[in-house]
């Protein structure tokens, strides 16, 4: 494999994770710009590139572009960026955002989803985590696909239709899992009770859900009809918020068993 000479823009969660990740395969990391220029230099200290936090200081020589920034700043960065390597590739590490953001200003354009929760500061096996990939052009894929499998042993081949599908699927199996684990610690904290206490339900919830179809894993008094037991957990909740989310979670669960 040819090390490539890569600037990474951003420096959150993704930005972080991915940036050690090539760094770690043999690839020279040039530059990590942030508008933040402490979390820049952070992040550029770990993976020996030179933090800057303005597009204009961004060097034109690179082999590859990422940007792991938000969605919405997708654009308005890649418009800025004037390398001087036709070779160049612009790439994005977006679920949802569409190759063509980067393609109207870009000659190779691609996109590096890698399709997992990042958190700083948490190690994480990033040869574990599934990457799909898209490119504007057959060299820039194959460039790209290289570089991907350097880093990953899961790489796939997925558009921006395929990409946006595997995302929101990932945003109910992760982030929305989560904020339930969120209101599960509420409630226990509420009653001075230990949310380590929860922890082999979640783990044998999750080792189900990737053994069995969690369809056939359901459990609970939701899928019960136990409406005695339901309302007396409802009238221990305090927050119409999270009533509201039990009545919905309810008739959701209830609806999909009764099909």
């Amino acid at each position: 494999m040819q090390p490539r000479n890569i600037i990474i823009i951003g420096s959150g969660n993704v930005a972080t994770h991915f940036a050690v990740a090539l760094h770690n395969a043999g690839h020279h990391i040039l530059q990590v710009l942030s508008r933040n220029i402490n979390n820049a230099e952070a992040l550029a200290q770990r993976v020996g590139g030179e933090a800057v936090c303005h597009v204009g200081d961004i060097r034109n020589d690179a082999d590859i572009y990422i940007l792991s920034v938000k969605d919405d700043a997708i654009e308005n960065i890649a418009s800025a960026l004037c390398p001087e390597n036709e070779d160049a590739i612009v790439m994005h590490t977006a679920g949802t955002v569409p190759i063509d953001i980067l393609s109207r200003h870009h000659r190779h354009a691609a996109v590096f989803y890698p399709m997992q929760t990042f958190t700083k500061g948490r190690e994480l096996d990033f040869s574990q985590v599934p990457c799909f990939i898209e490119a504007s052009d057959e060299p820039s894929f194959e460039s790209l696909q290289t570089m991907a499998q350097s880093v990953s042993n899961h790489v796939v081949k997925a558009d921006s239709t395929v990409r946006k599908t595997m995302h929101l699927a990932a945003v109910f199996a992760c982030n929305m899992a989560n904020h339930c684990y969120h209101l599960a610690e509420a409630v226990m904290k509420e009653h001075d009770l230990d949310f380590s206490l929860l922890h082999p339900l979640i783990m044998e919830t999750a080792r189900k859900a990737t053994t069995m179809s969690p369809f056939d894993a359901q459990t609970g008094p939701m899928l019960r009809g136990d409406a005695t037991v339901m309302n007396t957990q409802k009238n221990l909740l305090h927050d119409a918020d999270m009533i509201a989310l039990y009545n919905i979670m309810e008739e959701s669960i209830r609806q999909r068993h009764l099909r």
